[in-house]
């Protein structure tokens, strides 16, 4: 299968590595050109419109930062529905939302094609070797054709159902890892206050069952100073943004999230929106004047674990 990939940035220059690194045939497009120059360095072919790269290939992948920027490579001029055809496939990794992806699936749909929604989740460090997870949301014809390449993407791929269903779990997946970056903040700054030994507090959350994903990951990058985990706080208002809108739609009166866009908007006002996300914890260290750093930790996260080949999550019924 030749595929399309368009947006390189820090996710999705990663899962393009990861096709490239595994021998498939990929063009590329990125409105960056030292970033297609760089990827056609590893053996991509570059593609002069999104239009050109359907023609091309069979399926097309886009990876961008906002739901506009997905729109107009699909919609816009010299976009993917212009050579969109029976057999070819568009694949939106993005995070997204629901009622979007469905609005643009279904126009794919009518000209013959197949939409999948099949974002992503564990962070830059898992992309880079090929062990993230994905869910992808679409028929499951459509789910077989394309699994070989979401397992050379990713480690654990997950079916979520219909077109839309992959994008509604991601922010949902969001929502709950920005609550953790928040609690994890709070946590560390409240040890320091309190004068605990900040390697020590860091041990305790981890054996303990306060422990999560994001505090053995983010918590790391806080500690070291660096605060980079290659995600910024315009992208987490963004996640936390759709996730408000799923729940105002499906009619769920949420009270923590609400919360979670203010003090990200306040971190935003105060720091900038391409301030690493982490950072929401200088409004806490300028509240209180400590300092939130120990020593011995990464300034950014490796994934140790090798890359392996990717297999089918299948939930229990």
């Amino acid at each position: 299968m030749r595929i399309g990939f368009v947006g390189l940035g820090n996710v999705g220059g990663k899962l393009c590595g990861s096709l490239l690194r595994n021998g498939h045939d990929v063009g590329v497009l990125d409105l960056d050109a030292q970033k297609r120059a760089a990827f056609a360095a590893k053996g991509a072919w570059v593609a002069d419109s999104p239009a050109a790269l359907m023609e091309a290939c069979e399926a097309v992948i886009t990876c961008l930062p906002s739901p506009a920027a997905s729109a107009a490579v699909v919609e816009g001029e010299n976009g993917l529905l212009t050579a969109m055809g029976p057999g070819k496939i568009w694949l939106e990794m993005s995070t997204t939302d629901e009622a979007e992806v469905k609005r643009l699936g279904a126009k794919v749909i009518a000209a013959g094609g197949a939409a999948v929604d099949c974002p992503v989740s564990g962070g830059c460090h898992r992309a880079a070797t090929g062990n993230i997870a994905i869910f992808a949301g679409c028929t499951r014809e459509t789910f077989e054709r394309i699994l070989p390449l979401l397992t050379t993407m990713g480690r654990r791929v997950l079916h979520t159902g219909d077109l839309g269903s992959a994008s509604v779990l991601k922010v949902i997946t969001n929502f709950l890892a920005t609550a953790n970056l928040i609690s994890c903040a709070e946590a560390l700054t409240v040890a320091k206050g309190a004068g605990m030994d900040l390697n020590t507090a860091f041990e305790a959350i981890r054996i303990s069952s306060g422990n999560s994903f994001v505090h053995e990951t983010e918590s790391q990058v806080i500690l070291n100073g660096s605060r980079d985990i290659s995600f910024t706080m315009d992208l987490v208002l963004k996640d936390i943004g759709l996730f408000q809108e799923v729940a105002d739609r499906a009619g769920v009166p949420l009270e923590m999230n609400p919360l979670m866009i203010e003090i990200f908007r306040d971190g935003i006002a105060r720091f900038g929106e391409r301030e690493f996300s982490p950072n929401i914890i200088k409004r806490l260290e300028e509240a209180t004047g400590l300092s939130v750093l120990a020593p011995g930790f990464p300034p950014e996260m490796v994934d140790d674990e090798p890359e392996a080949p990717g297999y089918e999550v299948v939930p229990p019924r």
